[in-house]
This record gives C-alpha cells, sequence and structure tokens, in this order.
C-alpha cells in the first residue's frame, strides 16, 4: 500500500508509465486515473465555499499559495453525499495547465493495469459510452472503473470552477497588498496513516 501523502513539485506530474495508474474508493466502488494526471495527494482541509459554484464543486482549498478547486467526486457521480473522515482525501490533478482537486472516501493504491486487462467501456446506448469513462481495468479479481479526468467536467464547467479560482486567487492577492498579510493561510498537508488497502 502506498502512502496517501506525497511530496510533488506543484506543475509536474509525477513521471511514470502508461499502465500505471491511482486507484481510490467512492461509494463501495474502485475506480482509477492515469498517474501521469495526478500531482500531488493531500489530507482533507478547509474548504472555502464559494457562490454559484455547482453542487458537487465544493469550493477551493489554498495549497501553497495555488488556489484550487476541489469536486466531490461522490456527487459529480451522482451518489449520495457521505461525511468526510480521516480516510478522505483530495487528489490534486493537473488538467490543460489547471489544477483540480477531487475529494474521495479513500485512495487504494498505485497499480499497474496493462491493456491486456483493460475493456472497452460499456455503451450507455448504440451510439453512447460513459463520457468519463476509458475502460474497464482488473487488478487480480478487483474490478476498477478508469476514468478520463479530462472529462468529468464538460468544458463550460471546466470554465466555470477555473475561473472563479482565478478571480478568487486575484480577490486574496489584491488583499493581501492591501493589508500587507495574507488573507488565507496555505496549509500544509497533515500527516496521517494510509488507509487499509480493501480487497
Amino acid at each position: 500500500m502506498q502512502n496517501t501523502e506525497r511530496e510533488l513539485s506543484p506543475g509536474k506530474k509525477e513521471e511514470a508509465g502508461s499502465d500505471k495508474y491511482l486507484t481510490f474508493w467512492t461509494d463501495g466502488e474502485l475506480f482509477g486515473i492515469p498517474i501521469s494526471d495526478v500531482v500531488q495527494i493531500i489530507s482533507m482541509q478547509e474548504i472555502i465555499p464559494l457562490p454559484d459554484f455547482p453542487a458537487y464543486a465544493k469550493g477551493v482549498i489554498n495549497l501553497r499559495g495555488n488556489i484550487i478547486p476541489v469536486i466531490d467526486m461522490r456527487l459529480r457521480l451522482k451518489k449520495p453525499e457521505a461525511a468526510y473522515n480521516e480516510n478522505t482525501c483530495i487528489i490534486v490533478t493537473s488538467i490543460a495547465e489547471a489544477y483540480i482537486g477531487f475529494i474521495v472516501d479513500t485512495v487504494d493504491e498505485v497499480a499497474d493495469i496493462g491493456e491486456e486487462d483493460i475493456s472497452p467501456a460499456p455503451k450507455v446506448s448504440r451510439e453512447t459510452t460513459n463520457k468519463y469513462l476509458m475502460g474497464i481495468g482488473q487488478i487480480g479479481k478487483k474490478v476498477v472503473l478508469l476514468l478520463d479526468v479530462s472529462k468529468i467536467l464538460s468544458e463550460s464547467e471546466f470554465e466555470q470552477v477555473s475561473q472563479t479560482a482565478q478571480e478568487q486567487a486575484a480577490a486574496n492577492r489584491t488583499k493581501e497588498r492591501q493589508t500587507g498579510k495574507n488573507t488565507v493561510s496555505a496549509p500544509e498537508p497533515s500527516e496521517k496513516k494510509s488507509p487499509d488497502k480493501k480487497d
């Protein structure tokens, strides 16, 4: 089991083979995203709610000066909302040169899933496949739903949350110049134990 706390340099994705995926649990289902899309994994911390965000977009976090919008994966995937606990994590990803954080129930592991272990995504209808889903992976007896993080938000949704986060960052910088101090501290990721691996 890999630690859920990883210190990666902002703006730099982890270099890894194309068959490596970070797997995580949300509402009892196991999902995976390419490790190359992952910037950092952090424990839950204060989320600043913002007006006009969709319900699944919980607000923004300030991570060492980076204002990052965060999406609750349960709500985005139309699953029931659940209280956050010590295992809840935020997976910070890089999409189109912007940061987006995804709140998940718990991180599982970094796993190798070769092409031979991936089946095509099932079609919702004759012509349509699930827009988030890249395929269905197999890790031993575990089934992993492989997600395309760039499609979890539509282009308009991505622009909305990114623009609002940028406006919040600009407002923070203006207040800092006016007051001569930070208006929102940039919390460091807290230490926590890795969640138990689930079968």
